[in-house]
């Protein structure tokens, strides 16, 4: 359970508002960013169905230290990489509710440049 602070629950009712708006769908799905102190998160959902098809972390590569850019970077490129081979070619980008700057910048910048589309 995530913890109940101000800036959370903020962070969580702007991740309600756009999640109004962004929804995956089975041709184009949604990629979903999640980060915490330690490790950036990064899901493939179609949430038609509700199911997740595709996750990358920097916990399961193996970084020195996830929480940083260039950690951000290569789950970017590893979870293009993942959807490029399952063929998905084009997503819904869904921040989190994090502002668009940082670490999720770095992440949809590297997943774009590795070829994925949003």
């Amino acid at each position: 359970m995530l913890k109940k602070t101000k800036k959370n629950e903020e962070r969580l009712r702007r991740h309600a508002r756009v999640r109004r708006k962004v929804s995956g769908t089975p041709e184009c799905p949604r990629l979903n960013v999640f980060r915490s102190n330690k490790h950036i998160y990064a899901q493939i959902i179609d949430d038609t169905k509700g199911h997740t098809l595709l996750a990358s972390n920097s916990k399961d590569l193996k970084l020195e230290y996830g929480g940083n850019i260039e950690a951000a970077k290569k789950v970017g490129e590893d979870i293009a990489k993942k959807c490029l081979d399952a063929g998905i070619e084009s997503v819904r980008f869904d921040r989190g509710g994090y502002v668009y700057h940082g670490r999720v910048q770095a992440l949809a910048d590297a997943a774009r440049e590795a070829g994925l589309k949003f």
